[in-house]
């Protein structure tokens, strides 16, 4: 009995390990390639393996932000275990946050940014100024009170060693805006102050090469929205694509004008310097890095610097297109009758207006109740997230109409694209305010009969001029609760659409037997 006992146990765990591999596997394993290197000099050549080197800091800090000691993950002795904790950064599937390694619950709300056992009555009954700060650490005294650790502080000898390699590319650039852009980065991670450093990024347009390090997002802290993850980038310019990007932000006023909402709730004037890049990424980290791949971003988040000089919006060519390749056009071709309306160049712009459509909208509330974030509380993030998709599809088809694209692209080809991607993300759950983001507008697409589901095939059509009424009406919602600051509104919209369904569910796992790649990793 002994003996069959320990081999039940042993298939047991061989069922466990077989599964956790599987799920590694799920994430398609592709090389970060790009060919923007020639022509660049020994000193440029020299600037990027500093970056390179930089951004390595930033993914070990964000390793101490989301779980704490990296070696107890890289130290797995099961092979799929270790494989899945480096993609996720740590023991829980960010899918469910559920834990895939044995001594581990679920994952905390605020990762390792408060304390395991903070309370939320302890927090609000915490005096201190600086604990809603996107820069500080909330940790136990020695008494076992809370008190806020700066960044700067908590984690100074990643910063030392990352400002090290900074100052040594500044040394090494010859181009002048690269230089005072770093030099300032480095006096903002000493002091977690960014503003300067967002203003000299915004100026540094002249470069081949850019790169993105550094505090940026708040999407790991889900139980206050606050406190923002170490990530970086290391980039390279495609020129050509991105000569075709720049005609839009001219028209940032106007495309501002134009959203489908009341005049009241875009009073927000767009940055006259914001700009538009196309670039191919060669280093992903921290953050950025961690489980599902973004592939495209618009910063800085500075509501202030947004004001006054506008966004950057840079989109990741080759990671835009292995994303298309492998995960939204396999997912379209397999659950929608008009697969033939799938098109990679309309995944590429839907993805760029949807990073420009992050710097529109209001960012503070037209009714006195203060930035959109802090109205919104534990929802900003996640609306958000869904006025850049929504937002971002509906750009795309008004200005397709208007005959702004030099293209043969029809307004359905946007659309099918975008139901594709989506559907593509709601495989992320909704335990996180992306993934919450995409399951939302799922819901809220079948909900207005814009999708319809066979639910003998599993199989969905498109009902296009719905889906175009559905995508306008929610974009009104979305920029109406955030400019009035209806917390209220949001809360409950997540709770009506922010659900897996149980049709969803098994759309999931058809896409999961069909063993169709969840994303991408990087080599």
């Amino acid at each position: 009995m002994a003996l069959a006992c320990l081999a039940v146990m042993a298939g047991c765990n061989q069922q466990h390990t077989s599964q956790i591999q599987k799920k590694a596997d799920s994430y398609a394993l592709v090389n970060l390639e790009t060919h923007f290197t020639e022509g660049i000099s020994d000193h440029g050549k020299k600037v990027l393996e500093l970056y390179k080197l930089a951004a390595e800091e930033a993914d070990n800090i964000y390793w101490q932000q989301n779980f704490g000691d990296k070696s107890l993950m890289e130290n797995l002795p099961d092979a799929g275990q270790k494989a899945y904790a480096m993609i996720n950064y740590g023991p829980w599937d960010r899918i469910d946050n559920q834990p895939f390694v044995e001594g581990y619950g679920v994952r905390p709300a605020g990762a390792n940014l408060y304390p395991a056992d903070m309370t939320a009555e302890e927090f609000a009954a915490f005096d201190d100024p600086d604990k809603d700060s996107h820069y500080t650490l909330i940790r136990r005294a020695e008494d076992g009170s809370l008190k806020t650790v700066w960044y700067h502080e908590a984690f100074k000898d990643n910063i030392e060693r990352m400002c090290n390699y900074l100052q040594a590319a500044a040394d090494a650039t010859i181009v002048p805006s690269v230089r005072e852009y770093l030099l300032k980065k480095i006096e903002g991670l000493k002091t977690d102050n960014y503003y300067e450093s967002s203003l000299a990024w915004l100026d540094m347009d002249d470069s081949k090469m850019d790169l993105v390090i550094g505090p940026n997002v708040t999407t790991d802290d889900n139980l206050y929205a606050n406190k923002a993850s170490y990530g970086a980038f290391v980039m390279l310019k495609d020129l050509e694509r991105t000569e075709a990007l720049r005609r839009f932000t001219a028209m940032l006023p106007e495309l501002q004008q134009a959203l489908p909402c009341a005049d009241e709730y875009k009073t927000f004037v767009p940055g006259a310097a914001s700009n538009i890049f196309a670039c191919d990424a060669i280093t992903y980290a921290g953050n950025y890095n961690a489980g599902f791949k973004v592939i495209a971003i618009n910063l800085p988040t500075d509501e202030k610097v947004q004001e006054e000089k506008g966004t950057r919006t840079i989109l990741f060519r080759n990671v835009l297109t292995e994303k298309f390749n492998r995960t939204v056009f396999p997912v379209g071709n397999l659950m929608l009758v008009e697969k033939q309306n799938l098109d990679a160049e309309a995944f590429w712009w839907n993805i760029a207006f949807r990073e420009v459509a992050h710097g529109l909208g209001v960012k503070e509330t037209v009714n006195g109740k203060g930035t959109v974030a802090d109205a919104l509380g534990n929802e900003s993030d996640f609306f958000e997230k869904m006025k850049g998709d929504v937002l971002g599809v509906w750009l795309a088809c008004d200005l397709n109409a208007k005959h702004n694209f030099s293209t043969v692209l029809q307004r359905n080809d946007f659309l099918a694209t975008f139901v594709a991607s989506t559907l593509r993300s709601v495989r992320f759950g909704a335990e996180d305010p992306t993934g919450l983001a995409n399951v939302a507008i799922w819901n809220w697409l079948v909900k207005q009969g814009a999708v319809v589901r066979n639910n003998e095939t599993g199989v969905y059509a498109i009902h296009f001029d719905q889906t175009f009424q559905a995508v306008t009406d929610l974009a009104s919602f979305i920029l109406k609760t955030q400019a009035t600051g209806d917390a209220d509104a949001a809360r409950q919209f997540a709770a009506d659409y922010g659900k897996m369904t149980t049709a969803l569910k098994a759309d999931v796992r058809k896409m999961h037997l069909e063993e169709l790649p969840v994303d991408i990793r990087f080599k």
